[in-house]
């Protein structure tokens, strides 16, 4: 069981604050791809709408029900994302898996910011929340993409 100060270090200032202050939130009108993500285990959610223009994401909005954890990691991306494209947030998406599974960096430039999330490597029940939104957001890229193929 986690004593008081391992969950004072879990919940810093600075997670409550990110968690508080999500970008893009809501939803698109006309989205090229939407895409919902729930985690099993606590039942989060993110939905993630989005278009993309030239191979990177041009407008973006996303709905977080999430702990503090999955909101701080949602707000993180949405900070971020406008001009990404899959490759750099899939390559966002592994190394966060990296750094929560296998003590892995934080994901580096242009999605500085994830070592506020490092305390939450020995909470693997955590996990699956904080990459909600990297996942959502990669899936939804390669839907968009599909659909500008077609």
């Amino acid at each position: 069981m986690a004593s008081d100060s391992d969950l004072i270090a879990l919940y810093s200032k600075r997670i409550l604050a990110l968690a508080a202050d999500i970008p893009h939130r809501g939803r698109l009108a006309a989205p090229q791809a939407s895409v919902k993500k729930r985690a099993p285990l606590c039942g989060s959610t993110v939905t993630v709408d989005l278009s993309m223009a030239d191979g990177v994401v041009s407008d973006f909005a996303q709905e977080v029900k999430a702990c503090a954890l999955g909101q701080a990691s949602a707000a993180l991306m949405g900070r971020h994302i406008i001009g990404r494209s899959r490759v750099e947030v899939e390559t966002a998406r592994d190394a966060l898996r990296a750094m929560l599974k296998e003590e892995g960096p934080p994901p580096g430039a242009p999605f500085d910011g994830f070592e506020v999330l490092e305390p939450a490597r020995d909470y693997r029940n955590r996990h699956a929340s904080i990459l909600l939104a990297l996942e959502a957001t990669t899936e939804a890229m390669a839907e968009a993409e599909r659909a500008d193929c077609a």
